[in-house]
C-alpha cells in the first residue's frame, strides 16, 4: 500500500520505504540525516513540480488557481517519464508498503493531492 504523506513527520510502524517527491531536499538537513530525520529514504524530483508549478501552487489564493496548477501538473504527470514511474508505483503498491511524501503542511494545496488521485486512477492501493 502507499501512504501519502508530509515528510519530517512521524512515519507510521508498517509505512516501509519513503520516497521524496520533492524539488529539492530539506534545507538545513545534513544528507546523512534524511532518513533518520523522517523525511525520505530515497529522492524521487520526477513526480516533482518543475519550480515554475511550484511557484505558481504557492501563489494560489482562489480554487480556479488551484484547479489551474492542478491541470498543469497534471500536464507535467502525463509525460512518458513521470506517467511510467507513477505505473510502476501503483504496481508496486499491490506488492509492498511505501510512502511518498512533500512537505506542504496542507495536502489539500500541495501537489501531492493530486498525486494521490493520479496514483489511484492507476488502480494503486493507498492508505
Amino acid at each position: 500500500m502507499i501512504r501519502i504523506v508530509k515528510l519530517g513527520s512521524p512515519r507510521a510502524a508498517d509505512e516501509g520505504l519513503r520516497i521524496g517527491t520533492v524539488r529539492r531536499p530539506p534545507r538545513g538537513v545534513p544528507k546523512s540525516d534524511y532518513a533518520s530525520g523522517d523525511w525520505y529514504d530515497v529522492w524521487f524530483p520526477n513526480l516533482a513540480p518543475t519550480a515554475e508549478l511550484v511557484k505558481l501552487a504557492q501563489q494560489a489564493r482562489t480554487p480556479e488557481d488551484w484547479a489551474a496548477f492542478a491541470r498543469r501538473y497534471r500536464t507535467e504527470m502525463a509525460g512518458p517519464e513521470a506517467s511510467h514511474a507513477l505505473d510502476l508505483l501503483a504496481a508496486l503498491s499491490h506488492q509492498t508498503n511505501f510512502s511518498v511524501g512533500c512537505y506542504c503542511q496542507d495536502e489539500a494545496r500541495c501537489h501531492r493531492s493530486v498525486l494521490r488521485a493520479l496514483l489511484a486512477e492507476r488502480g494503486a492501493a493507498i492508505a
